[in-house]
């Protein structure tokens, strides 16, 4: 527990232990801070599941399962599948390799 969460849950308690008038014999201890991931609770996307495909067939089985699911309307769907039919996988971005949001992170 953080020293900010036990002054507001405790203040009494907080106060005798900063004064050192209570008989506790209770010390604060300093964690250091953990770093923020940079994606820490990120929901990809299908752009993002698109851009782990190898092929135009695992994208358009993206796509049309993404759409089946009702994650994305029937407009948007179409218009992937017209960006990947004239413009190619790429187009949505360099492929992501396994471990992509640990090293981005």
């Amino acid at each position: 527990m953080e020293k900010k969460e036990f002054k507001k849950k405790f203040p009494k308690l907080a106060e005798e232990v900063e004064l050192g008038k209570g008989k506790s014999d209770i010390q604060f201890e300093v964690e250091p801070p953990t770093p923020r991931r940079k994606f820490a609770g990120y929901s990809p996307d299908i752009i993002d599941f698109l851009r782990r495909c190898d092929s135009d067939e695992d994208a358009l089985e993206i796509i049309d399962y993404m759409e089946k699911r009702g994650e994305i309307d029937e407009k948007y769907a179409v218009f992937l599948r017209k960006q990947l039919e004239e413009e190619g996988l790429r187009s949505f971005g360099e492929k992501k390799t396994p471990g992509y949001y640990e090293r981005e992170g």
